[in-house]
């Protein structure tokens, strides 16, 4: 019998890395496990306006009620600080952490296309993701940011609803880093999440080393009609002219007020 060639064991390498990363069939109760977790990551992650903190007794007997894990864990210790803060505090701490620290922005494509002409297209693409699916966003947001990202993975699904999020996880580990970095109890909202995605390759570690060494890539064109954030930490002071701020995912009152910062 000839022997095998030598292209077949790279060719299993390869299939057995991609079953280990697909998502794996989940039981009707796991299935509505997972869309709780990634909904209640999503409202967590949203400007903490008035009907948010409003909400959150609600917000924590529901996390209370989550089956144990270690997602359920993360966001216990989150709702655990969430709900003994002041609303301007909270206010505070969210426009500190997410709207002036570019390291921790909200944004995925920002972190694997940076301020170049990719972004760009991968923002429209998003979108005609969302489109194709049935779903719209109304506009509110840019369509990577992360909360409208996890509210399409609880519609979608584990599989193509999820993919946007296996896509960043590097961004998402970046992110992650950065909050806890600096101390920030939104970490906790992050690390529930990375739970839910397939564990990083060696490939991904070692692109994360580079882009936090390096920073995304550099470009100032090609963002239309999306536009760019300000600077912060991976650019150079003045680099970027902010855009015009798009309200939250979550659409405050009339009442509710929101400094923001540099996007």
């Amino acid at each position: 019998m000839s022997p095998l060639p030598a292209t077949i064991p790279a060719l299993v390498r390869t299939r057995v890395r991609a079953a280990v990363r697909r998502p794996s069939r989940l039981t009707p109760e796991e299935s509505r496990a997972r869309i709780l977790l990634l909904r209640l990551c999503s409202l967590l992650l949203q400007y903490p306006d008035t009907e948010l903190t409003a909400s959150r007794p609600v917000l924590t007997a529901t996390v209370e009620a989550l089956p144990s894990s270690p997602a359920a864990e993360h966001l216990a210790a989150f709702t655990t600080w969430f709900t003994g803060q002041e609303p301007e505090a909270l206010e505070r701490h969210y426009v500190e952490m997410f709207d002036l620290r570019r390291k921790s922005s909200l944004y995925l494509t920002y972190y694997l296309h940076g301020d170049t002409r990719r972004r760009g297209m991968a923002l429209l693409t998003l979108n005609q993701r969302y489109r194709a699916a049935g779903w719209d966003t109304d506009g509110g947001e840019l369509p990577d940011h992360l909360p409208v990202v996890l509210e399409f993975a609880a519609l979608a699904g584990p599989g193509g609803g999820e993919a946007p999020l296996r896509q960043h996880r590097r961004g998402l580990e970046l992110i992650h880093r950065a909050l806890t970095d600096a101390d920030s109890p939104y970490r906790h909202v992050l690390a529930a999440l990375l739970t839910l995605l397939p564990p990083p390759t060696e490939a991904d570690r070692a692109a994360l080393a580079q882009l936090v060494a390096d920073g995304p890539p550099n470009e100032e064109v090609g963002l239309g009609p999306y536009g760019t954030y300000g600077d912060g930490e991976f650019a150079p002071p003045g680099t970027f002219v902010p855009p015009a701020p798009a309200p939250p995912t979550r659409v405050p009152p009339a009442s509710a007020s929101r400094t923001e910062g540099p996007r």
